[in-house]
C-alpha cells in the first residue's frame, strides 16, 4: 500500500476534495504501513548513498561548466546583452547534464507538446508550481531566464542560476516591484536574441489541488505567451513543498529512496492576447489560468501569495482556526461581521461561562447573522467534533487577529486576555497563561509555563495583562509581540 497524501484544511465538510481545494497550502504526507517504512529504510541504505554521489557529480560538473561559460563576465554583461558563441553553446550540454540529475535520482522527464520559439511567444508561463523540483523546467526548456531574487545568488548554484542570464528581483530596493516588470518587459519586446523569460505566475507553491492567483507581472508586455504545465503523477508524492508540510529534507529523502517518479511537462498552444488583455495585464493573467487550469483539470481559486502568508502567520502564533483564516475573513465580509466590528466589542467584554460554547443557533444569535449557509460554514470552521458545539473564545480570537493584522501583537493579546479569563479578573493563573500564549503567541506549553514563573516574580499565582507586557518589554525574546509588520515570529525560549 501506498502513502497517502492528505491536504487538509483543518475546516471540514462532508466533501474531503471540498476541504482540499479550500487550502492549497497543505501537504500531509505520511508512511502509513509497516511495509512503506521497511522499504524505505532499506533503499535508504542501498540506493540512496549512490544516487546522491551521482547526483552531486553531475551538479558539479554543471557547476564547473556554468563557471567557465561565465568567466569574464560580470552581471551587469548579463544583464546588458545575451551571450553568443561558444558560451551560448554550452547550455545545452548542461541541460543534459541537468536533466541526467534528475535520472539518477529516479526521476523521468517526460515532455508533451512543442516548446514555442522566442519570437512567438517571449515569455513561458509555468503552473502549478509545487516544489523545488520544478526547477526541471529550467532544463527541459534550454535553460530559459528566470525571475530570481538577488540575495538567492549568494550560493552554491549561483553560477547555474546566473548561466539563464536571470532578471533579478532586489528585495532592498523599494522599486523593486516596477523595475522587475520593466526589465521583463524589455527583455520580452527586445530585438536581441534573449532566452525567453520563465515565469511561475503563481509566486509560491501549492499543493497542485487548484490554480490559484496568477500575478500580472508576467502579463504587463502584453505580448503572446507560452503557458506550461508540470505534473508529477506518482502513486506516493513526495515532492510537494507547501508552507504547512514537510521540509525540503525530508521531501529530498522520501523522492531519492522511491524506485521510480515521473514528472511530465506539456508545453500548451501559443496563447495570444486580445486588445482588452493587452491593456489589463490582471484580465490576461486570468484567461490564461483558466486555460491551464482547464488543461490541467483542476479549479481556480482567488488565493494569493498575501494569503499564504497570512495562513502561515496565524498558524505560526497558534491562532485557532488558522489554515482557514483567509476563508473565515471572506464569510466575516460577506456576513458583514467585518465592517460591523462586533466581534471586536464582545471580545472586549469578555465571557461569562455560560457563553462560551455554543450551538448553532445560539452562535448566530450571539453574532447577530442569519443562520444560512455563510453562518453555517462558519460555523463548522471552529465546531468541536467531539460536542457538536463551538469554543466562543477561539472564533472571536481568530477574528480579532482578522481585524487586528496590522496591528501589534500586543492588541491582540489584550483581547485575548479578556476573552480565556474566565473569572473575568483581569488575572489569568498559569493555566489560562498557558492557554492565551500558545493561541496568539504561539508558545508550546513548557515555553509558556517558564515564562509565567520568571514574569510571576512576586508568586502571587498569577498575571494581569499590565504585568506580562511590562516583563514582555524588557526580553528580547519578546520583540515580535510589539512589532507592526507582521513579520516576526515567535521564539523558543
Amino acid at each position: 500500500m501506498n502513502g497517502k497524501l492528505h491536504s487538509e484544511t483543518g475546516a471540514f465538510s462532508s466533501d474531503d476534495m471540498r476541504a482540499e481545494i479550500l487550502n492549497p497550502f497543505v501537504h500531509k504526507l505520511e508512511l502509513d504501513n509497516t511495509y512503506d517504512k521497511i522499504k524505505t529504510a532499506i533503499f535508504t541504505v542501498i540506493l540512496l548513498p549512490f544516487r546522491v554521489i551521482v547526483i552531486c557529480y553531475l551538479i558539479v560538473t554543471a557547476w564547473f561548466l556554468a563557471c567557465i561559460g561565465l568567466y569574464g563576465l560580470s552581471e551587469e554583461d548579463l544583464r546588458r546583452k545575451p551571450m553568443t558563441g561558444w558560451r551560448r553553446s554550452l547550455k545545452p550540454l548542461i541541460c543534459f547534464i541537468g536533466k541526467m540529475s534528475y535520472l539518477a535520482g529516479g526521476m523521468a522527464i517526460t515532455v508533451r507538446g512543442r516548446q514555442a520559439s522566442k519570437k512567438e511567444a517571449p515569455i513561458l508561463v509555468v503552473a502549478p508550481h509545487s516544489s523545488f523540483l520544478d526547477s526541471c523546467i529550467v532544463y527541459a526548456t534550454k535553460m530559459s531566464s528566470v525571475i530570481v531574487r538577488k540575495e538567492s545568488m549568494d550560493n552554491y548554484v549561483g553560477k547555474l542560476i546566473n548561466y539563464t542570464q536571470p532578471v533579478y528581483v532586489w528585495r532592498d530596493d523599494p522599486n523593486s516591484r516596477q523595475n522587475t516588470i520593466k526589465e521583463i518587459i524589455e527583455r520580452a519586446t527586445s530585438k536581441e536574441d534573449w532566452p525567453q523569460v520563465l515565469i511561475f505566475p503563481e509566486g509560491t507553491c501549492t499543493n497542485r489541488s487548484c490554480l490559484i492567483t496568477f500575478k500580472p507581472g508576467g502579463f504587463y508586455p502584453g505580448v503572446p505567451v507560452q503557458p506550461v504545465t508540470i505534473r508529477y503523477p506518482n502513486a506516493r508524492d513526495t515532492v510537494t513543498w507547501t508552507w504547512e508540510g514537510p521540509g525540503a529534507l525530508k521531501l529530498l529523502w522520501l523522492t531519492l529512496t522511491q524506485v521510480h517518479s515521473s514528472c511530465e511537462i506539456e508545453f500548451l498552444p501559443v496563447y495570444y492576447p486580445s486588445e482588452e488583455e493587452k491593456r489589463d495585464p490582471k484580465l490576461y493573467a486570468r484567461n490564461v489560468r483558466d486555460v491551464m487550469a482547464k488543461a490541467l483539470g483542476v479549479p481556480v481559486l482567488d488565493y494569493t501569495y498575501d494569503d499564504c502568508r497570512l495562513i502561515a502567520r496565524a498558524k505560526n502564533l497558534g491562532i485557532p482556526g488558522a489554515p482557514c483564516a483567509r476563508e473565515v475573513s471572506e464569510l466575516r465580509a460577506a456576513l458583514g461581521l467585518e465592517r460591523s466590528q462586533l466581534e471586536l466589542h464582545l471580545a472586549a467584554q469578555g465571557l461569562q461561562d455560560r457563553a462560551r460554547w455554543l450551538t448553532a443557533e445560539e452562535f448566530c444569535q450571539r453574532l447577530g447573522v442569519p443562520n444560512d449557509q455563510k453562518t453555517q460554514r462558519l460555523f463548522e470552521i471552529f465546531v468541536q467534533r467531539s460536542s457538536g458545539l463551538v469554543y466562543f473564545p477561539d472564533y472571536l480570537l481568530c477574528a480579532v487577529f482578522l481585524s487586528l493584522q496590522q496591528a501589534p501583537l500586543s492588541k491582540v493579546l489584550n483581547y485575548a486576555w479578556k476573552l480565556y479569563d474566565t473569572g473575568r479578573t483581569g488575572r489569568l493563573n498559569s493555566a489560562g497563561f498557558e492557554e492565551v500564549t500558545g493561541k496568539c503567541l504561539g508558545l508550546c506549553q513548557q515555553d509558556a509555563s517558564n515564562t509565567f514563573h520568571q514574569a510571576d516574580l512576586d508568586e502571587k499565582g498569577y498575571l494581569t495583562y499590565d504585568e506580562f507586557i511590562s516583563f514582555a518589554q524588557k526580553r528580547s525574546e519578546f520583540s515580535f509581540v510589539f512589532a507592526t509588520d507582521g513579520a516576526h515570529k515567535p521564539k523558543a525560549q
